[in-house]
């Protein structure tokens, strides 16, 4: 993987970004009743905003995993082309399927919606997005199974897992770094989940081809639950990789891995894939065991891993003499906002919180929160420092404008989630409680101008990534 293959992706991530920002902010300022999109476009943008950046996030942290990969283990340049080129192919065929077919059934999609819309998306745009999300899925996927097939490799299953810290006899065996032991405990669980989307995938596609198909709706909900949930879920972990692996560069101390790490790291590898369940706590056909399971899976999943990184991170920092410039800034306030937005999804995941907030705008801001307090200045961070960008005054300028307009930005999700403001609501002038609506329609529209600076950051950002571009 060659420098210009990571410029391509920082460019392209952060344009594609920029558009899916621009569709949430229309989205808010229709909630604010300031524009009229009208339902069908509303949820079509929603559609394209979810699943739009949901993959956008998880290409740009897995582009740059790839990168980090070579200081350790041999790995192709061309996995990184080839899902840079899926990438590509993805955005397309989802931008035609929703902005120019409508297509709008949430990136849920729950089962059967995508095929029976009553005439208001053509079929062609089911299968365009199907086909685009297979595209990316099976892209993701192997370079996923790529990345740990390297690590295996050089340090066997066993020792790239952490395990070594349990036996007895661990000495003279070759340690793999932390950043190692991390990223096998979460791709793990991400080739299996990937798997798991690709089968679903089919499935939608065959019954696109052949109509006649028919699949169980609940089998099919508990399998996008698995698969979106998991890789979201995943693609936040991949950023306090980039933690792990330029903080000890700017403070001049080793990151050290010991059976602490590996435990809290096997944690995530053994229970990450049983957290999806807090996502059916609503389901009143599910088993209770699953809602019980997924309380207790969310719980262990989230807190070793936050223990030990929030730990590490302050023994990297304290008293290191660290000269704050923008890339180890950008981790650590990532790191912050990772911690900030799992812990409001620790809240969201307890079963008697989620009977409360599970409807209200509560639920997309815990997610907005780690996304864009949290991996997003990790990645952003990481590029900055692995093209080696010598813009520090734009990127402190666009850090200050992201952290600004994500607080207020999220501030309005929090407040009107507290209040009861329902979520997936195209417009909110059909609530009864004049209150409610009122507060639905304030909220958004600071929202909106809040997001706006977040704009201007992005916009900061990859002029940063083009300028480095033109200087070779």
């Amino acid at each position: 993987m060659k420098r210009n293959d990571l410029l391509a992706y920082a460019l392209t991530t952060s344009a594609v970004f920029v558009v899916l920002l621009c569709a949430g902010i229309a989205m808010r300022l229709n909630q604010a009743d300031a524009i009229q999109l009208g339902p069908l476009r509303f949820y079509a943008f929603m559609t394209l905003h979810g699943l739009g950046m949901v993959g956008t996030l998880s290409v740009a942290a897995t582009g740059g995993l790839l990168w980090l990969l070579r200081e350790y283990v041999d790995i192709t340049a061309r996995m990184a082309r080839v899902l840079y080129g899926a990438y590509l192919v993805a955005v397309v065929g989802l931008l035609a399927a929703t902005v120019l077919g409508n297509y709008a059934p949430g990136w849920y999609m729950l089962y059967p919606l995508p095929f029976d819309s009553m005439g208001t998306w053509p079929n062609w745009s089911v299968g365009l997005a199907v086909g685009a999300l297979i595209v990316l899925d099976n892209a993701l996927l192997l370079a996923q199974y790529a990345m740990v097939n390297a690590i295996v490799r050089r340090y066997g299953f066993a020792n790239a897992v952490g395990w070594q810290y349990f036996g007895a006899n661990a000495k003279g065996v070759e340690t793999p770094a932390p950043v190692l032991i991390a990223m096998c405990a979460y791709l793990l669980p991400g080739i299996a989940t990937s798997a798991a989307g690709s089968v679903l995938l089919l499935m939608y596609f065959g019954q696109w081809l052949q109509p006649t198909l028919h699949f169980d709706p609940l089998l099919m909900k508990n399998l996008m639950m698995l698969w979106g949930h998991t890789m979201a879920n995943i693609s936040l972990y991949v950023g306090v990789a980039f933690v792990y692996q330029i903080l000890p560069q700017y403070t001049g101390r080793a990151w050290k891995a010991n059976r602490v790490v590996a435990l809290a790291w096997n944690a995530v590898f053994f229970f990450i894939l049983f957290a999806f369940f807090h996502h059916l706590y609503q389901d009143f056909v599910e088993p209770f065991a699953l809602a019980v399971i997924g309380q207790i899976a969310s719980y262990a999943s989230a807190v070793p891993s936050t223990v030990v990184t929030v730990t590490g991170v302050v023994a990297q920092i304290y008293k290191s003499g660290i000269k704050w410039r923008f890339a180890p800034l950008a981790v650590v306030i990532g790191i912050i906002g990772w911690i900030s937005g799992g812990f409001a999804a620790v809240i969201d995941s307890t079963i008697m919180v989620n009977n409360v907030l599970h409807n209200t705008l509560f639920v997309p801001a815990h997610f907005h929160t780690y996304y864009l307090l949290g991996l997003l200045p990790m990645v952003i961070g990481y590029y900055f420092h692995a093209l080696e960008s010598k813009s520090e005054s734009v990127g402190m300028w666009g850090l200050s404008l992201l952290c600004a307009g994500s607080f207020g930005f999220l501030a309005m999700f929090y407040v009107a989630g507290a209040l009861q403001v329902p979520r997936r609501y195209s417009d909110y002038n059909a609530i009864a409680l004049g209150a409610v609506r009122a507060v639905g329609q304030d909220s958004a529209l600071l929202a909106a101008l809040f997001a706006v600076l977040i704009l201007v950051a992005m916009v900061l950002f990859a002029a940063t990534f083009a300028r480095r571009a033109r200087r070779g």
